[in-house]
C-alpha cells in the first residue's frame, strides 16, 4: 500500500507572498517541508504541487519531485485531488507547505490507523490544548472525538460548553472533553478524488472547516493523538521565530 505526501504549495499570500521560496538558514521553506516529510518511514514519495514556476523550479533545482496542477482550484484539497488522479499510491497524504519543522513522526502517527484499517477514508491528528486561552480562541480548531478515536465534530467556538463548571473554567479548563486540531490529513485516493464532486455543507460554510464537509457527507475521520506540535509560518515574523529554533538546535 504506497504512501504519497503531497505539500500544495502557492505563491500568494496576503500575510507573506511568496513564502513557500522564503529564505530559511540558506534553503527555502518548501525544502524544510519536503525534506522532513521525507524522513516519514511509511512514505514512499513526496510531491509539491504548485501552480507558480517559481516554486516548481525551486523544487527542482533541489532535486524534488513536483507537478504542475491548474491555477482554478478554491481549496488546497481539490489541488490535492488533480495530483492524485495521477498516482497510483494508496493513501495520499496532505502536509502544508508552511510547516518547515514538520515531524515526521507526526505523518507516520496519522497515517498508521489507515494503514491497518482499509475501511477507514480519512484521517487527521489532534494534540492536547495547552491553555484555556486556546480552548476559546476561534483560530485554534477544537475536535471532539467519539470513544473509537472518529472525530465527532471541529469547531472554531469552544465545544463542548463545560456546563457544570464554566465559571470555574480557569482552574478546570483540562477536564475538558476537547483537543486542538492539527491540520494534518490522510486520504484513501478513492476517497479524495470524490472528495471536490461532494457539495459543500452549511457547517463548513459557517465554520470555514473544509474537514467539516466530510463529517456532513457522512464520512468517518480518524483522529490520532500526537503530543507533537507545529510551527506552522503564516508571516514574516513566523518566520523569524523558526528561524531562531533552527539555529538553537543546530
Amino acid at each position: 500500500m504506497g504512501v504519497t505526501v503531497v505539500i500544495p504549495a502557492r505563491y500568494a499570500s496576503t500575510r507573506f507572498p511568496g513564502k513557500p521560496l522564503a529564505d530559511l538558514c540558506g534553503k527555502p521553506m518548501i525544502q524544510w517541508v519536503y525534506e522532513r516529510s521525507a524522513l516519514c518511514e511509511s512514505v514512499d514519495r513526496v510531491i509539491v504541487a504548485t501552480d507558480d514556476d517559481r516554486i516548481a523550479r525551486a523544487v527542482e533545482s533541489f532535486g524534488g519531485d513536483v507537478v504542475m496542477t491548474r491555477a482554478d482550484h478554491p481549496t488546497g484539497t481539490d489541488r490535492l485531488a488533480e495530483v492524485a488522479a495521477g498516482l497510483d499510491d494508496e493513501l495520499i497524504v496532505n502536509v502544508q507547505g508552511d510547516e518547515p519543522l514538520i515531524d515526521p513522526v507526526m505523518i507516520e502517527t496519522a497515517v498508521a490507523p489507515l494503514l491497518s484499517d482499509d475501511s477507514i477514508p480519512m484521517g487527521t491528528l489532534k494534540t492536547p490544548l495547552t491553555s484555556m486561552e486556546e480552548y476559546l480562541n476561534p483560530n485554534v480548531v477544537k475536535v471532539v472525538t467519539d470513544r473509537q478515536g472518529f472525530a465527532l465534530y471541529c469547531s472554531r467556538s469552544p465545544i463542548p460548553y463545560p456546563r457544570d463548571f464554566s465559571s470555574e473554567l480557569e482552574q478546570r479548563w483540562q477536564e475538558l472533553a476537547t483537543a486542538k486540531h492539527v491540520g494534518l490529513y490522510v486520504y484513501r485516493r478513492d476517497f479524495l478524488l470524490q472528495y471536490p464532486h461532494l457539495q459543500s455543507t452549511p457547517l463548513e460554510t459557517q465554520e470555514c472547516l473544509e474537514q467539516l464537509r466530510a463529517l456532513e457527507h457522512g464520512y468517518r475521520i480518524r483522529v490520532a493523538e500526537t503530543t507533537l506540535v507545529g510551527q506552522g509560518v503564516d508571516t514574516p515574523e513566523d518566520l523569524e521565530r523558526v528561524k531562531v529554533l533552527l539555529t538553537s538546535t543546530s
